[in-house]
């Protein structure tokens, strides 16, 4: 199991939140996604022999978001 963790700046709600929580629904291999407006950072918890972390970072900006790490 990896990690990583995205800074997401224009995250300003809990909306925001649970719309970025749900790639864990959109991605095999997505195990955990936790986001926090507050400090603009989202973790992701993933099995990286399932699914990339450029294949993560793209289902956050097909959600509108641009995340760094």
């Amino acid at each position: 199991m990896a990690k990583v963790t995205f800074t997401i700046a224009d995250m300003h709600c809990s909306n925001c939140v649970m719309r970025l929580e749900g790639i864990e629904d959109d991605l095999p291999g997505v195990h955990r996604a936790t986001a926090s407006y507050r400090s603009q950072k989202m973790e992701v918890e993933y099995d990286e022999t399932l699914v990339t972390v450029e294949e993560i970072a793209a289902a956050i900006r097909k959600k509108g978001y641009e995340p760094t790490h």
